[in-house]
């Protein structure tokens, strides 16, 4: 067996043993159960091994251009990383878009080390195979923002534009089923089996679903980062996989992280 499906085994056997627990416990209702849950689970998240996989990443010489990654500017200046993700997505002069982490990220690899964009959006995330740089890249961001508030700006206008047509999006009805992203995120009280369905229209809400991914899901034994939560919210209403770093998943994501602000970054998370 090998060093990381041991470690699978160990971590399911924790969590087995920890649900047990919650389980046990008579008055409790099923969202408590569960919040009860995740708070046991919560010491010792495995997203911790690829944020040091990620540092890694960023310090060492890659690509065609054998060239670090330290002076990707990320949204504060070249090499800042520090608080970056707290005021993404944003325009960014040089490209003349509005990006999120991953898709400046992938800017960054393309200027800086020489990679093919063509070649590094095939396959953006990871798999039980191999890992995703961009997905341990992302990762290692966002823990240094760990505690920041959330101030994503809308000032410049493409910013407004991104923002206003995220909103649209996430209230977009269409595919077989007549489903838009609002149809489970915009109603108190729901859930799907047994995970609860925040309402992104209360901004509590908004600030507690954002601030918590990336996140690793115990159930896939993989970090995953926010582009890879709104592909498989698009796979789940039966709509066509958007491109990786799309307009529509940035945009989606600006409005998003709009509803956010205020609240300290908290991830990466940790899902079931």
């Amino acid at each position: 067996m090998t060093t990381s499906n041991l470690m699978k085994v160990i971590l399911a056997m924790a969590l087995s043993a920890s649900f047990a627990a919650v389980a046990a416990e008579p008055e409790m209702s099923d969202s408590d159960r569960i919040a009860r849950y995740r708070d046991m689970i919560s010491d010792g998240n495995p997203a911790d091994f690829d944020e040091m996989a990620g540092e890694e990443l960023w310090k060492t010489a890659a690509g065609p251009s054998n060239a670090t990654l330290e002076k990707c500017d990320l949204g504060k200046g070249p090499g800042v990383v520090k608080g970056v993700y707290a005021v993404l997505p944003k325009y960014f002069k040089d490209t003349d878009k509005v990006q999120d982490l991953e898709s400046r990220l992938v800017t960054c690899m393309v200027t800086l080390q020489g990679f093919s964009e063509e070649e590094l959006v095939k396959k953006p995330f990871s798999t039980e195979q191999k890992k995703s740089d961009i997905t341990l890249l992302t990762t290692y961001v966002v823990g240094q923002s760990k505690g920041v508030k959330m101030a994503v700006a809308l000032k410049h206008p493409k910013e407004k534009e991104a923002y206003e047509l995220g909103k649209v999006i996430f209230n977009y009805r269409a595919g077989p089923y007549d489903f838009a992203c609002s149809t489970c995120h915009a109603t108190n009280s729901v859930r799907i089996r047994m995970q609860d369905l925040p309402n992104l229209n209360v901004k509590s809400n908004a600030q507690s679903a954002y601030t918590n991914w990336p996140a690793y899901r115990v159930s896939q034994g993989l970090t995953r980062s926010f582009q890879w939560r709104l592909n498989d919210c698009f796979r789940q209403q039966r709509f066509p996989e958007p491109k990786f770093i799309s307009e529509t998943t940035i945009d989606l994501t600006m409005f998003l992280a709009v509803s956010a602000n205020g609240a300290p970054y908290a991830g990466p998370g940790l899902k079931r």
